[in-house]
């Protein structure tokens, strides 16, 4: 069911299943995908028990910014205050986050940093926390080849071609982050719909400018953002989930980020699955939610 919560600086809509009085589940989408990448999780943890919410985050489908005024950020600090600002409006002290790509993000960042919000987390793709500071240190060539689209959302142009062609654009990503992923327009379509959101674009754009230090951030979470700069470790529970065959994660996925980890720990890796991984692999990602009951 649809849902709308003023929280924080937005309106945000959400899709809610299961009794009220169940465990708390956050499903938390990424770029460029919406609430629809857990249609399919859902009813395993709805069975289960699970009281789950899912969010359209700031600048995708029905969620609005409540004030013309605020920052249309895309920062990392301000996805989890937004998802701090949801837990409190819905009354949820702490809750089972589980999240991809600026989901995924949303909720290591909220583990790291409050972890009595976090009963658990999976987290695919591994440790999320941006390294803002050492975003200067180049890649290997294979991983910079991966990152093409983040530098091409540096210039004007990438802004001008995403207004542009914004649905052929995240159309290309999704064939090639998810290269064994047979999906079809309908699939596609169905999610296209929340990049009308008329922030989509600003908040994108900033995202990927600003984790290169390239854009200011929002000075509202400015104490957060310098917070992370240290590379907080996480200390809840935690599932990470690799894709084998996520077609924008660096080589070797999350193969080393349990420095990051001082809980209990566990990395799955998935076979053939790419970047949309609760969509291309739903059981998957449920198990992984349900083990940390």
């Amino acid at each position: 069911m649809l849902k709308r919560a003023e929280a924080g600086v937005l309106s945000v809509a959400y899709i809610e299943n299961g009794p009220s009085n169940g465990l708390p589940v956050l499903l938390l989408h990424g770029f460029p995908y919406d609430v629809h990448s857990f249609d399919e999780v859902v009813p395993f943890l709805v069975s289960a028990g699970c009281r789950v919410i899912i969010p359209y985050l700031r600048g995708y489908g029905p969620t609005r910014f409540l004030s013309a005024n605020t920052p249309r950020s895309g920062q990392q600090a301000v996805l989890a205050h937004d998802l701090l600002a949801l837990m409190d409006a819905l009354t949820i002290a702490e809750a089972v986050l589980a999240g991809y790509d600026w989901g995924g993000r949303a909720a290591c960042i909220v583990a790291a940093l409050w972890p009595e919000r976090a009963r658990g987390l999976v987290s695919a793709g591994g440790y999320n926390i941006q390294d803002i500071p050492g975003s200067i240190k180049p890649q290997t060539p294979e991983n910079e080849f991966r990152y093409w689209y983040q530098y091409y959302f540096h210039s004007e142009r990438g802004r001008a071609g995403l207004v542009q062609n914004r649905r052929d654009f995240c159309r290309l990503l999704w064939r090639l982050w998810s290269p064994t992923w047979d999906f079809d327009e309908e699939t596609y379509a169905q999610t296209a719909a929340s990049f009308d959101n008329p922030d989509f674009v600003e908040v994108v754009i900033h995202s990927y400018r600003h984790r290169f230090a390239l854009a200011p951030g929002d000075p509202a979470v400015e104490k957060t953002e310098q917070s992370l700069t240290k590379q907080p470790k996480i200390s809840v529970p935690t599932i990470v989930l690799d894709g084998n065959a996520d077609g924008v994660a660096l080589i070797g996925g999350s193969e080393h980020h349990d420095r990051f980890f001082t809980g209990r720990y566990e990395r799955r890796v998935i076979p053939g699955v790419g970047h949309n991984l609760p969509q291309e692999a739903p059981q998957v990602f449920a198990e992984a939610v349900l083990s940390l009951r």
